[in-house]
C-alpha cells in the first residue's frame, strides 16, 4: 500500500511514493531547454507536476498511463499544492495495487446493486418494470454499472459513481414527486435509470479515466439509445407511446442545446430530469472540489473553469468569523437517504395529503 497519497501532500515536504500518469507534456523554456509537465493522481485525487531536470534521459521511458515512482518536493502554487520531481522510474503493474490509483465510491457496489433493483421492483408500470428488469439483467451491463464512473471528471468520478448518482437521482425524485401530484413518477424513475447508461461504454476506466472510441465518436445519449432499441426489439408488444417519451427524456437530459441535447425538455417528467440530474451533479461535483482543497490555506478554492466560479470553503469561512457550526446531522433531519424505506409510494403521501387539504376546504370560499 502507498505510504502518501495526493491528500497528504504539504507545503515543502519532500516524498517519494507511487503515482499514475494522467497526462504527459514535453514543453521547452524560454532558454530553449525542455522540461515534462505532468499530471500524476492517486485515488485521492490528483497534483500538477514539473520536472526540469534530466528531462532528455527520462521523458522517453515512460508514457500516460504508467505508474511511476518518484521522489520530489512540494510547493505552493498559485494556492494549490504542486510537485516538482527530481528523480523519476516507470513501474509494472505488478508492482503496484491497483486499488491506490483509482478512486471508489464509499458505498458497496452489491449493496447499491439491491437497492436499483428495488427502484425496479417498486414501479406501478408494468411495460416499465419489466423493460428495466430486462437491461439490468444482461450481465455484461450489470458488471459495466456497478463498476463505471458517472463522468471523467467533472462529478461522481470514481468507480461505481455512476451507479451512485443514478440512486441519489432516484431518491431525489421521489422526494420532489411528492410536492408535485401530478408528475408521473414511473416515468421519470425510468428515465433516471437509462439517462446516463451509454456511459458504461462512452467511458475508458481500466486505467485512467477517459473516452472510448465509440464514446468520442457517438456520445453516451447515442449509446443507451441503443441498449434501449435493443432491448425493446425483444419486447414487441412494449406500447410504441411511452418508448417515444423514454426517447425524450434521454436526448433532452442535458436541457439546453448549447451542453449536447438535440431537444430541450418538452413535458414536465423530462424538465424534472434534467434539473435534477443537473442539480444532483453539480453540488456532488463542488463537493469534490471542496474535500480536494480542504488543506489549501484560505477560504476560497482555485477558480473551477467548469463551474465559471472559485468555491467558498465554509469551515474556513465559520472559523474565521466565528460563527458556530450546524448541528450534525441537521441537513438530513428526518431523512435517511440510505434507508430502502425511502421507497415507499411518494403517490401515496401526495394523495393523502391532498385529500386532507380537500375535508379542510370551506365550500365556496376563495382560498
Amino acid at each position: 500500500m502507498k505510504e502518501i497519497y495526493i491528500s497528504d501532500l504539504q507545503p515543502n515536504q519532500v516524498i517519494t511514493s507511487n503515482f499514475l500518469v494522467q497526462a504527459k507534456d514535453l514543453r521547452v523554456k524560454k532558454t530553449g531547454e525542455s522540461y515534462l509537465a505532468l499530471t500524476l493522481s492517486d485515488r485521492t485525487g490528483e497534483v500538477d507536476t514539473k520536472m526540469w531536470d534530466n528531462v532528455d534521459q527520462v521523458h522517453s521511458t515512460f508514457e500516460r498511463d504508467d505508474f511511476v515512482k518518484v521522489k520530489g518536493s512540494v510547493q505552493l502554487f498559485r494556492n494549490k499544492p504542486q510537485l516538482t520531481v527530481h528523480k523519476l522510474k516507470r513501474l509494472e503493474d505488478k508492482d503496484v495495487d491497483l486499488t491506490d490509483y483509482f478512486p471508489r465510491s464509499v458505498r458497496d457496489p452489491e449493496e447499491m446493486w439491491t437497492e436499483l433493483q428495488q427502484v425496479i421492483e417498486g414501479l406501478r408500470n408494468e411495460s416499465l418494470k419489466a423493460l428495466l428488469s430486462r437491461i439490468v439483467s444482461n450481465p455484461e451491463i450489470a458488471e459495466r454499472l456497478k463498476l463505471a464512473p458517472a463522468a471523467k471528471t467533472l462529478h461522481h468520478a470514481y468507480l461505481g459513481g455512476l451507479l451512485e448518482h443514478i440512486l441519489s437521482l432516484c431518491r431525489l425524485t421521489r422526494l420532489v414527486a411528492q410536492n408535485y401530484s401530478q408528475i408521473d413518477l414511473d416515468l421519470v424513475l425510468a428515465g433516471v435509470v437509462l439517462h446516463d447508461l451509454g456511459k458504461i461504454y462512452e467511458l475508458s476506466y481500466t486505467r485512467s479515466f477517459g473516452y472510448t472510441t465509440e464514446g468520442q465518436l457517438l456520445g453516451h445519449m447515442i449509446l443507451e439509445l441503443e441498449i434501449l432499441h435493443r432491448t425493446l426489439a425483444e419486447m414487441p408488444d412494449f406500447p410504441r407511446p411511452l418508448q417515444t417519451l423514454l426517447e425524450h427524456l434521454i436526448i433532452s437530459h442535458h436541457g439546453q442545446y448549447l451542453f449536447g441535447s438535440p431537444k430541450l425538455p418538452m413535458f414536465p417528467e423530462a424538465l424534472l430530469l434534467h434539473y435534477l440530474d443537473d442539480l444532483d451533479s453539480k453540488l456532488q461535483g463542488m463537493q469534490t472540489r471542496l474535500d480536494r482543497e480542504s488543506s489549501t490555506v484560505g477560504e476560497w478554492t482555485a477558480y473551477i473553469p467548469s463551474l465559471e466560479r472559485p468555491l467558498l470553503k465554509l469551515d474556513e469561512f465559520r472559523r474565521r468569523t466565528g460563527m458556530d457550526a450546524p448541528e450534525e446531522g441537521a441537513a438530513q433531519q428526518a431523512v435517511n437517504f440510505g434507508d430502502p424505506n425511502m421507497y415507499v409510494d411518494a403517490r401515496e403521501d401526495s394523495s393523502a395529503r391532498q385529500d386532507e387539504a380537500e375535508e379542510k376546504t370551506v365550500p365556496g370560499s376563495e382560498g
